[in-house]
């Protein structure tokens, strides 16, 4: 069902650029087969979608709204859980593919730039789109109870590699970057809606990592 979605709004997006539909459907295969790898437990084309939604929802500040759909649907299109370099490749595969259907170098650029931005989740002032796109991606965290729960079991699955001891520590460390933030939202609608939610979901959950560790000693 989500691969049938996806297609839909894929081609959709593509499609005011004149862009070949058998190239169309040639990018929309590997940018499917990508994210539905057997280890992509969280990273996947329900992410996309998701992304993808809320970005819709955020769309009338947005400069370049074409930049905002193609960075959702490459943002993650390289992903190693072990590597530290995910971004940068996601971008660089990005920038060749919108090369290939001749997107305009300011969208590619602007792509690029949002993707990166995902390595730290921080963005220059006034840059809307990023902001934008930013707030998209950690939507998640501001989600019900419910929602966040089946989000902290997928990442934990796609770090599986790590021993539970190595997990938590490091998991602790990312949501305290995240609560010691004076916003973890940057947009005033997300914010409102969100943010108070984002960080109880993020307090539970190192709460809980932090109650592993006290029943194993």
């Amino acid at each position: 069902m989500y691969a049938a979605i996806a297609s839909t709004k894929f081609h959709s997006l593509l499609a005011p650029f004149g862009v070949n539909p058998v190239i169309s459907q040639e990018i929309f295969t590997d940018i499917a087969s990508a994210y539905s790898s057997a280890d992509r437990h969280y990273h996947n084309l329900t992410h996309i979608l998701q992304v993808l939604q809320i970005i819709d929802e955020m769309r009338l500040p947005a400069e370049n709204p074409a930049a905002l759909e193609f960075a959702a649907w490459f943002h993650d299109i390289i992903y190693d859980p072990k590597a530290k370099d995910n971004e940068e490749k996601s971008a660089e595969y990005a920038t060749n593919i919108l090369r290939i259907i001749k997107i305009t170098s300011s969208t590619i650029d602007k792509v690029a730039k949002i993707i990166l931005a995902t390595k730290t989740h921080q963005a220059p002032d006034n840059d809307i789109d990023t902001y934008i796109f930013l707030d998209a991606d950690l939507s998640i965290l501001g989600a019900s109870s419910f929602e966040y729960h089946i989000y902290a079991r997928a990442i934990r699955k796609e770090y599986s590699w790590l021993s539970e001891v190595e997990y938590r520590l490091g998991r602790i460390q990312v949501l305290q970057k995240f609560l010691k933030r004076e916003r973890i939202y940057f947009n005033a609608q997300i914010f409102d809606t969100r943010e108070i939610k984002a960080r109880q979901n993020i307090q539970t959950e190192i709460e809980s990592l932090s109650a592993v560790n006290i029943k194993k000693m």
